[in-house]
């Protein structure tokens, strides 16, 4: 049975999620009220998704996915980010911490169940990827989430390799930022399209020379990485 935790400070919020979670969903949910004890459920037991409010006392839920992100224990733990804020900025900065989903207030339970589910299904197919992608001298573990140029191990983020990774699947072939968004985030939101061009640049820095090349920007459209053999 997978766990869910719940950080949100508004008690009618948290307990129509749990109850909806619970008795459609038939998870196992906890409850924190403040930043600080969130953070600390979240890392005292790591949870299979965590449901993160935004605007929460004590610590914000930005710092909280910053921060499990940053820990090994928790880096890879899906997170749902929950907020009444609608600016593309916020939205961008949730996904740009590390955040996979984002539901914005107010919205339905049901609908807080379907994403719930559509992340773990989306996880689990990570987690049970078994493939090696290799473009010498790039070398990608999917299984291990382990990333190589050479000798060199490469301090990705999650969704820097989640990114890497489908680049390096659907090689020369051009991908839209919208297309990238959708698999690699779960999104399909115009206004977000820039999150892409972020975590590329992220990318290219980290790949360094010449494998950074070998991920081309195809002027108006997106990306495609074309292979150094």
């Amino acid at each position: 049975m997978s766990r869910i935790l719940i950080v949100e400070d508004d008690p009618d919020i948290a307990l129509s999620l749990s109850l909806k979670l619970e008795r459609d969903g038939g998870y196992k949910v906890e409850t924190a009220v403040s930043g600080p004890d969130g953070l600390r459920a979240a890392q005292t037991h790591p949870p299979d998704l965590v449901l993160l409010d935004v605007n929460l006392p004590g610590m914000d839920g930005f710092e909280i996915c910053r921060r499990l992100r940053a820990d090994a224990a928790t880096a890879a733990v899906p997170i749902i980010m929950l907020t009444a804020r609608i600016d593309e900025a916020d939205r961008v900065a949730g996904l740009e911490f590390g955040a996979d989903d984002y539901i914005t207030k107010p919205f339905s339970p049901k609908e807080a169940v379907a994403r719930v589910r559509a992340v773990l299904r989306r996880f689990r197919r990570e987690q049970d990827a078994a493939e090696a992608l290799v473009d010498a001298p790039l070398q990608i573990d999917v299984a291990a989430r382990a990333a190589r140029v050479g000798d060199r191990s490469l301090e990705l983020t999650r969704k820097e390799f989640d990114l890497l990774a489908e680049l390096l699947r659907q090689r020369g072939r051009v991908l839209t930022r919208e297309r990238l968004l959708e698999s690699v985030w779960g999104y399909d939101f115009p206004g977000e399209t820039r999150t892409v061009d972020v975590h590329v640049r992220r990318l290219r820095q980290k790949l360094g020379g010449p494998v950074d090349e070998r991920i081309e920007t195809v002027v108006g459209v997106g990306y495609r990485y074309r292979s150094g053999a």
